[in-house]
């Protein structure tokens, strides 16, 4: 009895020393594990809060050392989870930096700027990198032969992932300015980035999350959507049928590649999508407001800026029909319903054979114009597109004035184009249209089909050019003036 009790609690000793070594290893080995999003060379956004987050020995403490700074910031690991998130102040743009992470074990991230972050996400067209899709981007040859890696500006490519559950990772490698990075990166949110870093002079971070021929479905929660959505059909996400097509079923973008990436700290949000939902503006109007607010909530930026791209013209194999106008319209009426948001304006730049026009130059420079004047106090200039303010009916003519201070057409032609009038039959024509001499923002309209007009339409159709800007080079958009087809 005596020799049974003796080796039990020689066994019982030695289990206990074996746990407490076990431990003590796992400790002395433990190391901070972080997200692919934090790592080298990635811009963090200036004079804010930052948020940093990885995972580690359940219930250890998380040291983090910036080098901007002589602080050292602490946070404790989740006890079964192993989860942690700090938040870490950042000083005005410079660097390079580095950060050091520890639980026992040094982790350290290098090359590090504080900047202006932006976020760019949406389908094909913002997805289409400096390569094209078949088209080649204007202004690639000028971009790639002058890049250089020491240029702030740094690119961060969301890896492509769908999933019906939510991920808690994603692949995203940042990468310099360099030629080969650039070519991989889009083209739009790259120009963007580029025209912001030009005229800012500090360091631009630009994330890309995009995938053709996606949804604003597959971007949204589940949670959003089985509560404000309820003809949405979220039968795949749910288990009941499998998944349909991966790029627009409801969730399984935001699953793959937002999920994971929360709550990275950054300026505002740029998006260019809408293609897969032109037949449904209004409901496309209800699906942006909610995307939009759902991203201030889930990052943690309530006032976060949103800008965003009007799809281009194209065919759409039938020329001629209206649902380009109607979405168009949509997108417009968007801007009045959510807050601190802008629109570029695309009607000038689409392409008849392709639905991939190659001017994405002038998208993202449009976008930063945007930035600039909202975000970084360029109150000189005026990116938003004129609108109308008022449009009167005289005999044969149509005459519309605009809320800007002058009006201008293309460098290419003087003779306006885009504009069509209808009389009481409701049959839209062609019209001839010429600026005012008298009142520099105001247009007259006139079409020798049309003895009495009584409605306006401009850039209306699936396929259109118009050429009618502002003195700041800003397009007007497209609009009509008769509310004849409701599709609100």
């Amino acid at each position: 009895m005596c020799l049974t009790l003796y080796l039990e609690m020689k066994l019982k000793r030695f289990l206990l020393i074996a746990v407490i070594l076990l431990a003590c290893s796992q400790y002395i080995s433990a190391k901070v594990i972080l997200p692919p999003i934090i790592s080298d060379n990635m811009v963090l956004q200036q004079q804010s809060t930052v948020r940093l987050w990885g995972n580690s020995t359940a219930s250890a403490t998380v040291t983090i050392k910036p080098s901007w700074c002589g602080r050292t910031f602490k946070t404790k690991a989740d006890a079964e989870t192993g989860k942690w998130e700090a938040r870490i102040p950042t000083p005005k743009a410079g660097g390079p930096f580095e950060i050091t992470f520890s639980d026992g074990e040094k982790t350290t991230i290098n090359n590090i700027l504080i900047g202006e972050v932006w976020f760019a996400s949406g389908q094909s067209n913002m997805e289409m990198t400096m390569t094209g899709y078949g088209v080649k981007i204007l202004g690639v040859d000028e971009t790639l032969a002058t890049a250089k890696a020491s240029r702030p500006i740094r690119i961060c490519k969301i890896a492509d992932q769908s999933s019906i559950t939510v991920m808690d990772s994603v692949g995203a490698d940042w990468m310099e300015n360099t030629p080969d990075a650039i070519e991989k990166t889009s083209a739009v949110a790259y120009f963007f980035a580029d025209a912001l870093q030009k005229v800012l002079g500090v360091p631009v971070g630009i994330i890309t999350a995009s995938r053709g021929s996606s949804s604003i479905q597959s971007w949204m929660t589940r949670e959003l959507l089985e509560e404000k959505f309820p003809e949405v059909d979220l039968g795949s996400v749910k288990g009941e049928h499998p998944v349909v097509n991966e790029l627009q079923d409801p969730c399984m973008l935001y699953n793959g590649m937002v999920a994971p990436i929360i709550p990275f700290t950054f300026k505002g949000i740029l998006w260019y999508q809408g293609e897969t939902n032109r037949e449904h503006p209004e409901q496309y109007i209800r699906l942006q407001k909610e995307y939009v607010a759902m991203m201030r909530r889930l990052f943690k930026a309530p006032d976060a800026p949103f800008y965003f791209v009007q799809i281009a013209p194209w065919s759409y194999f039938d020329p001629t029909n209206y649902q380009n106008g109607y979405f168009n319209e949509g997108q417009q009426k968007s801007v009045d319903v959510i807050p601190n948001s802008g629109m570029v304006a695309t009607c000038d730049i689409g392409s008849y054979v392709t639905i991939h026009p190659a001017h994405k130059r002038e998208v993202g420079q449009r976008l930063a114009l945007l930035a600039l004047q909202k975000d970084y106090g360029f109150s000189h200039i005026n990116a938003e597109s004129p609108t109308v303010k008022s449009v009167a009916f005289d005999g044969d003519k149509a005459s519309i004035i605009f809320d800007t201070e002058k009006l201008m057409t293309g460098i290419v032609s003087d003779e306006i184009t885009g504009f069509e009038l209808a009389g009481d039959d409701k049959v839209f024509h062609p019209a001839a249209a010429e600026l005012d001499k008298a009142n520099p923002s105001k247009v007259i309209i006139f079409s020798k089909d049309v003895s009495q007009p009584k409605a306006v339409r401009y850039c209306f159709r699936n396929w259109c050019k118009g050429n009618l800007y502002s003195i700041y080079g800003i397009p007007v958009a497209p609009f009509r003036t008769d509310d004849w087809d409701v599709m609100y």
